[in-house]
């Protein structure tokens, strides 16, 4: 017996004509929480006394930039990697964020391409900002995808398993609610495991370490939930075996593999200039 999609409205204010939704409040909260727990990570954890320091007022300074770099390369990344034809054909639609069509692989490319932008323009370590920005992406993510869920978007395949739902606009059968798989593992999970890498001061002399972590995180809960979410109906499969999301985890997580070799291995440790002993 399948669970019962709870019907809740994506619509969650409406002032006069302007309705304000679920999916678009997820992405406001991920941004304000992000941003204060950023400014709280370098508060208590040595950020503001490096050679190079990061501090709390570069964060506030990025906020718009990276609000821009994600809306934008998420945007942009949806587009080209899922439904190019349809917006070539019907172009005055690329401009309905509202409608939903963001790619996560094309937010991150847009964010990094922020940050090293910003990072160079305010002379900042870009790995040490990147690490900062990565613990706290996850928050975003899970709120993204309840809201995903809230808009019976994004559903799993069809399944026999309790918990399975019937979604709106998924047919008469059951489905897994791949929504919340990913909420709970590429935001849930992944702030837990990062959160306790960054008060390791190991981790956080080894600029990129957790900047790695992230992407190989992501790229595996990505990858695995994929399995059991319905393939995009305009790609369907690639080799007839795995999906674009997953194809496009695969380089993902080798970047992060050789991030995390970089910062033990090659990179020199980047240590708080009063925790370096006087010569």
């Amino acid at each position: 017996m399948a669970l019962e999609f709870p019907q809740i409205d994506p619509v969650a204010i409406s002032l006069g004509p302007l309705d304000v939704r679920w999916y678009a409040l997820a992405y406001l909260a991920g941004f304000l929480l992000g941003w204060r727990y950023i400014v709280y990570l370098i508060n208590g954890n040595g950020y503001d006394r490096l050679e190079r320091p990061i501090k709390p007022d570069a964060v506030d300074d990025f906020l718009p930039w990276s609000i821009l770099g994600v809306v934008l390369g998420g945007r942009i990344g949806y587009i080209l990697f899922y439904q190019f034809e349809f917006y070539a054909q019907y172009p005055m639609e690329i401009i309905k964020v509202w409608h939903g069509g963001m790619s996560f692989h094309g937010g991150a490319g847009g964010a990094i391409v922020a940050m090293v932008l910003y990072s160079r323009f305010k002379n900042i370590p870009l790995l040490k900002f990147s690490d900062l920005f990565c613990c706290a992406v996850p928050l975003g993510l899970f709120f993204g995808r309840i809201a995903n869920f809230i808009n019976g978007e994004l559903f799993g395949r069809v399944s026999p398993a309790r918990w399975a739902m019937v979604f709106p606009d998924g047919g008469p059968l059951p489905r897994h609610p791949s929504q919340l798989y990913e909420a709970a593992l590429e935001g849930v999970l992944l702030f837990v495991v990062l959160f306790m890498l960054v008060r390791r001061e190991f981790i956080r002399n080894h600029a990129g370490i957790i900047s790695g972590v992230f992407l190989v995180g992501y790229g595996a809960s990505r990858f695995i939930v994929e399995f059991f979410r319905e393939p995009d109906v305009e790609i369907g499969y690639i080799m007839d075996m795995f999906t674009m999301g997953q194809s496009l985890c695969v380089p993902m997580m080798i970047a992060g593999f050789y991030l995390v070799y970089y910062a033990i291995w090659v990179q020199k440790p980047d240590r708080p200039l009063d925790s370096v002993p006087a010569e």
